[in-house]
């Protein structure tokens, strides 16, 4: 969990212009330096400012001196942290003027947040402050500080306890938190403070967002360009909720054939709101392709078009008569009234092209009206395709788990977004620096086939030179979408990554292998003498079902951190969700970063509990001093039967990783295998 206190600054603009996260690494590399030599000078700044973020591959070394040289005569100029970050923001800025890098982007879910600008856009702020009014101006716990004025900063106050993000969250996906685990009472303490920042940070990247440069520091403080950017993420996660083919079948429309199946299910919900827009646009006349939600809607006629043909009943000639943008965003915007489209921008908004607010726009437009067939063949072959479209829950838990990575890449078709290969470096990359060699890897887009098979060789011979479980497998199998590979291989790579956390955590590893022995052990060690329920003999033992040992081990590791009157016995299906749904709920406010379903625990999905378990191991070894001793065993590489058939091998080895026979050990079996060994 991270601590609230945080990295201070002395100036209070400066520090404003920093997240936590980005104050801590900063601070690192600055100490790091300093301890070299005793201090940190001017010129120790340029090849140390040339690998930052904004900077690197940006701006050289020289160009970095030459610019340091305007504000510093000498080279051997000491500086302070404060002086160290002041020069930080110079270079930015320098080399933002310089590419033009000042400009928004458009992208909401890859919107990371930026040291170079922190202004605030006040039409969104409005926004978002109209759209929870709306959604929660009868929660039972916020009513009384709700409706927000829009025009005050009464939002960036109310968000620092963190109750209201986590109620957002559950209105954009609901279920996510279990409200029960929400901090509530009238005045908190800072760690209880923390526990909800924590639980909120956890569960928005549950659903998707991306949070990789903000702490709970951040929200405690109600930084105002943060929360906007977490809260605009949130509310759009649940405005494109329907932008895919299992909550709107008819989407098949969009595509002639079944070959066209495979581009539109590769498409973000973005991108698919795009090319649902431009299909009517097309059926109405419109002779110009939109490709965005900023300047080629700036005009009001890609609108006009647009809901003359979804509500003609609605429509007016004189939307497209008239030669004043301001007069015809104002007329749309009526038109779209009619339609019970919640107001998300003005004319202003439109005429200037905001992005956020014109894609929050459509998307109303596409929920309350999207025009597409009910009752056609379409629907039909829809439900005829194979049951990959129905995304599933293993595919949902990596597609999250990459994204919450912080990777360059945003995945939001698992399946088709890693058969280039690229993606799946990026994440081996991240998991472990070193590991890819970028000089045999292709960015894409990627024109040539023979260059995605290569990326994928070098993702296949990495997995073997780690003990995956890749009998007879290449790296076409990931080209062509075997989607039980896929599974498989990160599957392996992911349990590949907490044991490898686990392991470097030396000062109880002593830096040995960690196996999932030893994290089925150090469960059982934790929860030895309840009461409440039996050991867990393996990670598929049938009574982790009721959700009662996990439960224990959360309050072991954390006492007081599990109400145990909001505990049921488990016996019906009904008490085992409420529980399970507790569960993942307690381990996300502790600071685990899980990304199962409570359906997951009530199946005993044996994968996702040895995540969960080893994520509760990994935290609590980080906050205690507790001595953890690996099991002197060797750990066996994961291996599969050849038959000579490479297809069928395939097949065997998906069995093995998915089903995870290495993983049904209990404290009598000590063979089990290490990932990553």
């Amino acid at each position: 969990m991270s601590n609230f206190v945080g990295v201070l600054v002395s100036d209070p603009w400066l520090q404003n212009q920093f997240t936590q996260v980005e104050l801590r690494g900063l601070k690192s590399k600055f100490l790091s330096t300093k301890r070299e030599s005793g201090h940190v000078i001017v010129g120790d700044l340029p090849p140390l400012m040339g690998k930052l973020k904004g900077l690197k591959d940006v701006v050289t070394e020289q160009e970095i001196a030459g610019i340091l040289a305007e504000s510093y005569a000498e080279t051997s100029h000491e500086l302070d942290f404060e002086s160290f970050l002041q020069a930080y923001l110079n270079l930015q800025a320098r080399v933002a003027e310089k590419s033009g890098e000042m400009k928004n982007s458009s992208s909401f879910l890859k919107a990371t947040t930026t040291t170079l600008l922190h202004t605030i856009n006040e039409s969104e702020k409005a926004s978002y402050v109209a759209h929870i009014n709306s959604y929660l101006g009868e929660d039972s716990f916020l009513k009384k500080y709700l409706p927000l004025d829009p025009a005050s900063n009464e939002l960036f106050n109310l968000v620092r306890d963190g109750v209201l993000l986590c109620k957002l969250i559950n209105v954009a996906v609901p279920g996510t938190i279990d409200e029960r685990a929400i901090n509530t009472k009238g005045v908190l303490n800072p760690w209880e403070r923390n526990e909800n920042h924590t639980l909120c940070l956890n569960s928005a990247k549950a659903i998707g967002c991306t949070v990789v440069n903000i702490g709970t520091q951040d929200l405690i403080e109600g930084r105002p360009h943060l929360v906007l950017g977490l809260i605009s993420q949130i509310i759009k996660i649940q405005l494109l909720a329907d932008l895919n083919l299992k909550k709107t079948p008819q989407l098949i429309e969009l595509v002639d054939d079944s070959k066209d199946m495979e581009e539109l299910m590769s498409l973000g919900p973005e991108k698919l709101l795009l090319k649902w827009m431009n299909f009517h646009l097309k059926k109405a006349g419109y002779k110009k392709t939109v490709t965005n939600f900023s300047s080629d809607v700036k005009d009001g006629e890609a609108y006009a078009y647009l809901l003359n043909a979804l509500a003609p009943e609605h429509s007016s000639p004189a939307v497209l008569d008239t030669k004043d943008p301001n007069e015809r965003a104002k007329i749309v915007l009526e038109q779209a009234e009619k339609l019970d489209c919640k107001r998300y921008l003005s004319e202003k908004d439109i005429v200037e092209g905001s992005p956020n607010l014109n894609l929050a726009f459509v998307a109303q437009i596409f929920q309350h009206r999207n025009g597409l067939s009910t009752d056609t063949k379409s629907i039909s072959l829809s439900q005829m395709m194979p049951d990959d479209i129905q995304v599933s829950r293993d595919e949902r838990a990596f597609r999250l788990w990459i994204n919450s990575l912080g990777i360059a890449t945003y995945v939001n078709n698992l399946f088709e977004d890693v058969r280039n290969g690229w993606v799946l470096l990026e994440v081996l990359d991240k998991v472990s620096p070193g590991l890819v060699n970028w000089k045999h890897a292709t960015k894409p887009p990627i024109k040539m086939p023979f260059r995605k098979v290569e990326n994928c060789n070098q993702i296949i011979k990495i997995g073997k030179e780690l003990n995956f479980s890749l009998i007879n497998v290449a790296g076409n199998d990931i080209v062509q979408g075997n989607k039980k590979l896929i599974l498989a291989y990160l599957w392996q790579l992911m349990r590949f990554n907490i044991l490898k956390l686990l392991k470097n955590l030396r000062y109880h590893s002593q830096g040995k292998e960690i196996s999932d022995v030893d994290i089925l052990n150090w469960a059982n060690s934790k929860v030895k003498g309840s009461a409440r329920t039996p050991q867990m003999e393996s990670f598929k033992d049938k009574n982790l079902s009721y959700g009662i040992f996990l439960l224990e081990l959360l309050s072991a590791v954390k006492p007081r951190t599990v109400n145990w009157k909001l505990v049921t016995t488990g016996e019906s299906d009904e008490e085992k969700k409420l529980n399970a749904t507790y569960i993942i709920t307690v381990a996300r406010k502790l600071g685990c970063s899980v990304f199962l379903l409570p359906e997951d625990i009530i199946e005993v999905n044996q994968k996702m509990i040895l995540t969960l378990t080893a994520s509760i191991m990994y935290w609590s070894l980080q906050q205690t001093g507790e001595n953890f001793e690996p099991s002197e065993e060797d750990s066996v590489s994961q291996t599969a039967p050849s038959d000579g058939d490479g297809s069928a091998v395939a097949e065997s080895i998906s069995d093995l990783a998915i089903d995870d026979a290495a993983s049904d050990t209990s404290q009598s079996e000590n063979g089990n295998s290490t990932i990553g060994g």
